[in-house]
């Protein structure tokens, strides 16, 4: 069972109801399709705002391989946790751009 700080019952994230394609899943975290602007976005399976560097390192790893096998735009990572903010997530943002709907390959 995970602490209080790894999971928190009321956080969307900490849920992770699959409402959008996924990715990549892994013991650290998840990429799938955020639901509201439609780019790729990497979800910590921790309940904490601020992974360490080298965790977060390999979170934006996995969002940027996710976003060179599965989209046709060049990334910028956008970290700012608008919504949810105490929980780490990042999205994958088209250059130029906020949301992605329709970049996805055919």
């Amino acid at each position: 069972m995970m602490g209080d700080m790894e999971h928190d019952p009321t956080c969307e994230l900490c849920e992770a109801a699959p409402l959008t394609e996924r990715f990549h899943e892994d013991d650290l975290c998840w990429v799938a399709e955020c639901e509201s602007c439609w780019v790729p976005m990497v979800v910590w399976k921790r309940h904490d705002p601020n992974p360490p560097e080298e965790i977060r390192i390999v979170l934006l790893a996995r969002l940027r391989e996710v976003v060179g096998s599965h989209y046709e735009f060049e990334p910028w990572v956008d970290e700012n946790m608008r919504s949810i903010p105490t929980h780490y997530h990042a999205h994958a943002r088209p250059r130029g751009g906020f949301s992605g709907h329709g970049l996805r390959r055919g």
